[in-house]
Protein backbone atom coordinates (compact mmCIF):
# COMPACT_ATOMS: atom_id res chain seq x y z
CA UNK A 1 0.00 0.00 0.00
CA UNK A 2 1.39 3.40 -0.98
CA UNK A 3 0.16 6.81 0.21
CA UNK A 4 -1.40 8.97 -2.44
CA UNK A 5 0.67 11.83 -3.92
CA UNK A 6 0.66 15.00 -1.91
CA UNK A 7 0.50 13.35 1.54
CA UNK A 8 4.18 13.96 2.19
CA UNK A 9 4.83 17.71 2.00
CA UNK A 10 7.55 17.77 4.68
CA UNK A 11 9.62 14.82 3.42
CA UNK A 12 9.07 11.38 4.87
CA UNK A 13 5.88 10.02 6.37
CA UNK A 14 4.22 10.81 9.69
CA UNK A 15 3.62 8.33 12.50
CA UNK A 16 -0.09 8.00 11.77
CA UNK A 17 0.56 7.51 8.07
CA UNK A 18 3.01 4.66 8.59
CA UNK A 19 0.80 3.06 11.24
CA UNK A 20 -2.02 2.93 8.67
CA UNK A 21 0.31 1.71 5.93
CA UNK A 22 1.59 -1.24 7.91
CA UNK A 23 -1.29 -2.01 10.26
CA UNK A 24 0.75 -1.21 13.37
CA UNK A 25 -0.42 0.90 16.28
CA UNK A 26 0.98 4.42 16.65
CA UNK A 27 2.07 3.42 20.16
CA UNK A 28 4.12 0.53 18.76
CA UNK A 29 5.75 2.77 16.13
CA UNK A 30 6.64 5.32 18.79
CA UNK A 31 8.02 2.59 21.08
CA UNK A 32 10.40 1.53 18.31
CA UNK A 33 11.48 5.14 17.92
CA UNK A 34 12.25 5.33 21.64
CA UNK A 35 14.27 2.12 21.46
CA UNK A 36 16.39 3.47 18.59
CA UNK A 37 15.21 0.92 16.02
CA UNK A 38 13.62 3.69 13.94
CA UNK A 39 15.39 7.00 13.46
CA UNK A 40 12.92 9.47 11.96
CA UNK A 41 13.79 13.04 11.12
CA UNK A 42 11.85 15.87 12.74
CA UNK A 43 9.53 18.10 10.75
CA UNK A 44 9.14 21.88 11.15
CA UNK A 45 6.76 21.40 14.12
CA UNK A 46 8.84 18.67 15.74
CA UNK A 47 6.71 15.88 14.27
CA UNK A 48 8.34 12.59 13.25
CA UNK A 49 9.01 12.03 9.56
CA UNK A 50 9.96 8.49 8.58
CA UNK A 51 12.45 7.74 5.79
CA UNK A 52 12.36 4.92 3.20
CA UNK A 53 14.82 2.98 5.40
CA UNK A 54 12.40 3.25 8.31
CA UNK A 55 9.63 1.99 6.03
CA UNK A 56 11.76 -1.02 5.10
CA UNK A 57 12.15 -1.92 8.76
CA UNK A 58 8.46 -1.37 9.45
CA UNK A 59 7.52 -3.60 6.52
CA UNK A 60 9.77 -6.31 7.92
CA UNK A 61 8.31 -5.78 11.39
CA UNK A 62 4.78 -6.21 10.06
CA UNK A 63 5.72 -9.48 8.37
CA UNK A 64 7.40 -10.85 11.48
CA UNK A 65 4.46 -9.80 13.65
CA UNK A 66 2.17 -11.66 11.25
CA UNK A 67 4.31 -14.77 11.84
CA UNK A 68 3.62 -14.41 15.58
CA UNK A 69 7.09 -13.13 16.48
CA UNK A 70 6.88 -11.00 19.64
CA UNK A 71 7.49 -7.22 19.43
CA UNK A 72 10.56 -7.36 21.67
CA UNK A 73 12.17 -10.05 19.54
CA UNK A 74 11.35 -8.06 16.41
CA UNK A 75 12.95 -4.97 17.91
CA UNK A 76 16.03 -6.89 19.01
CA UNK A 77 16.50 -8.66 15.66
CA UNK A 78 16.01 -5.59 13.47
CA UNK A 79 18.22 -3.43 15.69
CA UNK A 80 20.97 -6.03 15.35
CA UNK A 81 20.39 -6.11 11.60
CA UNK A 82 20.90 -2.36 11.34
CA UNK A 83 24.28 -2.83 13.02
CA UNK A 84 25.19 -5.66 10.63
CA UNK A 85 24.36 -3.76 7.42
CA UNK A 86 27.03 -1.12 6.69
CA UNK A 87 24.92 0.85 4.22
CA UNK A 88 21.40 1.65 5.50
CA UNK A 89 20.07 1.96 1.93
CA UNK A 90 20.92 -1.71 1.32
CA UNK A 91 18.27 -2.78 3.83
CA UNK A 92 15.75 -2.63 0.99
CA UNK A 93 17.68 -5.37 -0.85
CA UNK A 94 17.32 -7.87 2.00
CA UNK A 95 14.62 -10.47 2.50
CA UNK A 96 13.63 -10.64 6.18
CA UNK A 97 11.32 -13.45 7.16
CA UNK A 98 10.33 -15.92 9.87
CA UNK A 99 11.09 -19.60 9.39
CA UNK A 100 9.23 -21.31 12.19
CA UNK A 101 10.46 -19.64 15.38
CA UNK A 102 13.63 -18.17 13.89
CA UNK A 103 14.16 -14.87 12.09
CA UNK A 104 16.21 -15.23 8.92
CA UNK A 105 17.77 -12.62 6.62
CA UNK A 106 18.77 -13.37 3.02
CA UNK A 107 20.82 -11.11 0.77
CA UNK A 108 20.97 -13.40 -2.28
CA UNK A 109 24.28 -15.00 -1.38
CA UNK A 110 24.00 -15.81 2.33
CA UNK A 111 21.39 -16.52 4.98
CA UNK A 112 21.86 -15.58 8.62
CA UNK A 113 20.05 -14.97 11.88
CA UNK A 114 20.38 -11.30 12.85
CA UNK A 115 19.89 -11.90 16.58
CA UNK A 116 23.03 -14.03 16.82
CA UNK A 117 24.79 -13.07 13.58
CA UNK A 118 24.98 -16.80 12.84
CA UNK A 119 25.39 -17.84 9.19
CA UNK A 120 22.96 -20.64 8.37
CA UNK A 121 24.45 -22.14 5.21
CA UNK A 122 27.29 -23.97 6.97
CA UNK A 123 24.99 -25.50 9.56
CA UNK A 124 22.44 -26.57 6.95
CA UNK A 125 25.13 -28.41 5.00
CA UNK A 126 26.50 -30.15 8.07
CA UNK A 127 23.39 -30.87 10.11
CA UNK A 128 20.32 -30.57 7.90
CA UNK A 129 19.42 -27.07 9.06
CA UNK A 130 19.67 -27.82 12.78
CA UNK A 131 22.06 -26.08 15.13
CA UNK A 132 24.77 -28.16 16.74
CA UNK A 133 23.83 -29.83 20.05
CA UNK A 134 24.77 -28.44 23.43
CA UNK A 135 28.12 -29.67 24.78
CA UNK A 136 27.73 -32.55 27.22
CA UNK A 137 30.92 -32.04 29.22
CA UNK A 138 32.11 -34.88 31.47
CA UNK A 139 28.98 -35.48 33.51
CA UNK A 140 27.31 -33.55 36.30
CA UNK A 141 29.94 -34.42 38.87
CA UNK A 142 32.77 -33.17 36.72
CA UNK A 143 31.13 -29.89 35.64
CA UNK A 144 33.04 -26.77 36.64
CA UNK A 145 31.58 -23.27 37.23
CA UNK A 146 33.50 -22.08 34.17
CA UNK A 147 31.33 -24.39 32.02
CA UNK A 148 28.42 -22.03 32.68
CA UNK A 149 29.92 -19.63 30.15
CA UNK A 150 29.63 -22.25 27.41
CA UNK A 151 25.97 -22.84 28.14
CA UNK A 152 25.26 -19.11 28.41
CA UNK A 153 26.84 -18.45 25.01
CA UNK A 154 24.96 -21.38 23.52
CA UNK A 155 21.71 -19.97 24.89
CA UNK A 156 22.44 -16.66 23.15
CA UNK A 157 23.03 -18.51 19.87
CA UNK A 158 19.86 -20.58 20.16
CA UNK A 159 17.41 -17.81 21.08
CA UNK A 160 16.61 -16.92 17.49
CA UNK A 161 16.13 -20.49 16.20
CA UNK A 162 14.94 -22.46 19.22
CA UNK A 163 13.79 -20.47 22.29
CA UNK A 164 13.02 -23.70 24.15
CA UNK A 165 16.58 -24.98 23.73
CA UNK A 166 17.89 -21.53 24.67
CA UNK A 167 15.87 -21.66 27.89
CA UNK A 168 17.35 -25.07 28.67
CA UNK A 169 20.84 -23.73 28.04
CA UNK A 170 20.32 -20.75 30.35
CA UNK A 171 18.89 -23.02 33.05
CA UNK A 172 21.96 -25.22 32.75
CA UNK A 173 24.20 -22.15 33.00
CA UNK A 174 22.59 -20.93 36.22
CA UNK A 175 22.57 -24.43 37.69
CA UNK A 176 26.35 -24.56 37.19
CA UNK A 177 26.88 -20.97 38.33
CA UNK A 178 23.91 -19.44 40.20
CA UNK A 179 25.68 -16.05 40.26
CA UNK A 180 25.68 -15.66 36.46
CA UNK A 181 23.42 -12.62 36.32
CA UNK A 182 23.28 -12.27 32.54
CA UNK A 183 21.93 -15.81 32.21
CA UNK A 184 19.21 -15.04 34.76
CA UNK A 185 18.32 -11.87 32.82
CA UNK A 186 18.07 -13.67 29.48
CA UNK A 187 16.13 -16.54 31.00
CA UNK A 188 13.75 -14.05 32.58
CA UNK A 189 13.25 -12.30 29.25
CA UNK A 190 12.37 -15.58 27.52
CA UNK A 191 9.89 -16.43 30.27
CA UNK A 192 8.40 -12.93 30.08
CA UNK A 193 7.98 -13.12 26.31
CA UNK A 194 6.24 -16.47 26.82
CA UNK A 195 3.68 -14.81 29.08
CA UNK A 196 5.10 -15.81 32.48
CA UNK A 197 5.85 -12.48 34.22
CA UNK A 198 5.96 -14.00 37.74
CA UNK A 199 8.65 -16.51 36.72
CA UNK A 200 10.47 -13.74 34.86
CA UNK A 201 10.41 -11.48 37.92
CA UNK A 202 11.97 -14.29 39.97
CA UNK A 203 14.87 -14.55 37.51
CA UNK A 204 15.40 -10.78 37.45
CA UNK A 205 15.55 -10.75 41.26
CA UNK A 206 18.15 -13.52 41.21
CA UNK A 207 20.16 -11.47 38.71
CA UNK A 208 20.02 -8.44 41.01
CA UNK A 209 21.02 -10.55 43.98
CA UNK A 210 24.19 -11.56 42.12
CA UNK A 211 24.78 -8.20 40.45
CA UNK A 212 22.99 -5.39 42.32
CA UNK A 213 24.31 -2.78 39.88
CA UNK A 214 22.51 -4.33 36.88
CA UNK A 215 20.20 -1.58 35.61
CA UNK A 216 18.78 -3.83 32.87
CA UNK A 217 17.68 -6.42 35.42
CA UNK A 218 16.05 -3.71 37.53
CA UNK A 219 14.21 -2.25 34.52
CA UNK A 220 13.05 -5.66 33.32
CA UNK A 221 11.84 -6.43 36.83
CA UNK A 222 9.77 -3.24 36.72
CA UNK A 223 8.15 -4.29 33.44
CA UNK A 224 7.33 -7.75 34.83
CA UNK A 225 5.85 -6.26 38.00
CA UNK A 226 3.73 -3.87 35.92
CA UNK A 227 2.39 -6.83 33.98
CA UNK A 228 1.53 -8.47 37.31
CA UNK A 229 -0.43 -5.37 38.36
CA UNK A 230 2.02 -4.55 41.16
CA UNK A 231 2.43 -0.86 40.36
CA UNK A 232 4.10 0.25 43.61
CA UNK A 233 6.70 -2.51 43.35
CA UNK A 234 7.21 -1.61 39.69
CA UNK A 235 7.90 2.01 40.67
CA UNK A 236 10.53 0.81 43.15
CA UNK A 237 12.22 -1.29 40.45
CA UNK A 238 12.17 1.52 37.88
CA UNK A 239 13.58 3.96 40.44
CA UNK A 240 16.38 1.51 41.13
CA UNK A 241 17.08 1.34 37.38
CA UNK A 242 17.29 5.14 37.11
CA UNK A 243 19.52 5.32 40.20
CA UNK A 244 21.89 2.81 38.61
CA UNK A 245 21.66 4.43 35.18
CA UNK A 246 20.47 8.07 35.31
CA UNK A 247 20.22 8.10 31.49
CA UNK A 248 17.85 5.12 31.26
CA UNK A 249 15.18 6.95 29.26
CA UNK A 250 12.76 4.00 29.02
CA UNK A 251 12.71 3.65 32.81
CA UNK A 252 11.65 7.31 33.18
CA UNK A 253 9.00 6.85 30.48
CA UNK A 254 7.57 3.80 32.23
CA UNK A 255 7.72 5.56 35.58
CA UNK A 256 5.65 8.38 34.13
CA UNK A 257 3.03 5.93 32.91
CA UNK A 258 2.74 4.08 36.22
CA UNK A 259 2.58 7.31 38.24
CA UNK A 260 -0.15 8.67 36.00
CA UNK A 261 -2.10 5.44 36.34
CA UNK A 262 -2.03 5.43 40.16
CA UNK A 263 -2.88 9.12 40.53
CA UNK A 264 0.50 10.80 40.99
CA UNK A 265 0.33 13.44 38.24
CA UNK A 266 3.18 15.62 39.57
CA UNK A 267 5.58 12.67 39.62
CA UNK A 268 4.37 11.58 36.19
CA UNK A 269 5.10 15.03 34.73
CA UNK A 270 8.53 15.11 36.38
CA UNK A 271 9.55 11.75 34.97
CA UNK A 272 8.17 12.59 31.53
CA UNK A 273 10.20 15.81 31.48
CA UNK A 274 13.34 13.86 32.32
CA UNK A 275 12.55 11.36 29.57
CA UNK A 276 12.10 14.13 26.99
CA UNK A 277 15.27 15.87 28.15
CA UNK A 278 17.25 12.68 27.65
CA UNK A 279 15.84 12.26 24.14
CA UNK A 280 16.78 15.85 23.25
CA UNK A 281 20.32 15.38 24.56
CA UNK A 282 20.73 12.22 22.45
CA UNK A 283 19.61 13.99 19.28
CA UNK A 284 22.12 16.81 19.66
Amino acid sequence: MKPSPGTDPGGGYGAREVSRMFGLSVARVRAWVRSGLLEPERGPRGEMRFSPNDLTLLRAARGLAGARIGPRRIERALTKLREQVPEPDSLADLEISAEGTRIVVTDGSARWQPESGQILIEFEERSGGHLLPLPEGRGEGAARPADAETFYERGCELEASDPGAAEAAYRKAVSLDPTRAEAHVNLGRLLHERGEPAAAAHEYRLALRSRPEDATAAFNLGVALEDLGRDLDAIEAYEKATALDPEHADAYFNLAGVCERIGRPAAAIRHLKTYRSLLRSRSQ
